[in-house]
């Protein structure tokens, strides 16, 4: 099992930035991929960022260039820097986690973490 706490989320001008952490406890050593997805009332979640154990970053196309996720395997967290926030950024953030136990892969989500960006 996997536990994974969002925090950061808050209200945001547009055009202004937040950054949004995720801590993971529990059987991390069978973490893989980790990232960040966002859903709005009455939508489908969406894929905003994932990152491998290596490092290596996905985006979903309208989040490039905006957002940044990183992560330190250290600290067992994973972060997403958003620059530039529009309002339809405004949705619940939820961390996610892919683990392997060496027969199959696990899923794990956080509680979410909820970004307003309004003036």
């Amino acid at each position: 099992q996997v536990q994974l706490v969002e925090s950061g989320g808050d209200l945001v001008q547009p055009g202004g930035s937040l950054g949004l952490s995720c801590a993971a406890s529990g059987s991390i050593g069978s973490i893989s991929t980790m990232g960040w997805y966002r859903q709005v009332p009455g939508k489908q979640r969406e894929l905003v960022a994932t990152i491998t154990s290596g490092g290596s970053p996905t985006y979903a196309d309208s989040m490039k260039g905006r957002f940044t996720i990183s992560r330190d395997n250290a600290k067992n967290t994973v972060y997403l820097q958003m620059n530039s926030l529009k309002s339809e950024d405004t949705a619940v953030y939820y961390c996610w986690s892919k683990s392997w136990n060496g027969r199959y892969y696990s899923y794990y989500w956080g509680q979410g973490t909820q970004v307003t960006v309004s003036s």
